[in-house]
């Protein structure tokens, strides 16, 4: 394997929760309306430091989209998924953005979305810890 290339960004980062890499800045957010089988996702007009698996047809709750899952380039975790193609003319803005799982990112504060999320629900005494909504 070669040597690994690497981009390091400046300002509000989100970066790999599990190596660190930097992935995206705040200011490309496009969406934090997103969901995945883990909880909450954030819509990114850009990322960097990922590579992209096979392209797959899967159906989401918007639709048919043609989707590759991302993966981090520092540790090989898939991060999330990038929007190749819609088939709805209203889901086409969503062509080349990717979609960073929060759970598995970490925030421009360090801050951890799981570990977060389970301490709430410890606190609250509500349901169990890890279980998906």
């Amino acid at each position: 394997m070669g040597r690994l290339f690497s981009i390091n960004l400046e300002g509000k980062i989100y970066s790999c929760k599990h190596c660190h890499t930097h992935l995206a800045l705040c200011q490309d957010i496009i969406s934090k309306s997103f969901h995945c089988r883990h909880g909450r996702a954030y819509l990114f007009n850009k990322v960097v430091n990922i590579t992209t698996g096979e392209n797959e047809e899967r159906m989401m709750m918007t639709g048919m989209h043609t989707v590759a899952d991302i993966f981090c380039v520092g540790c090989g975790s898939i991060l999330g998924w990038k929007y190749e193609t819609a088939q709805d003319k209203n889901q086409k803005y969503k062509e080349g953005k990717c979609v960073l799982e929060r759970y598995k990112i970490s925030g421009p504060d360090g801050n951890n979305y799981w570990v977060a999320r389970e301490a709430q629900v410890v606190v609250g005494g509500g349901g169990a810890a890890g279980e998906d909504s």
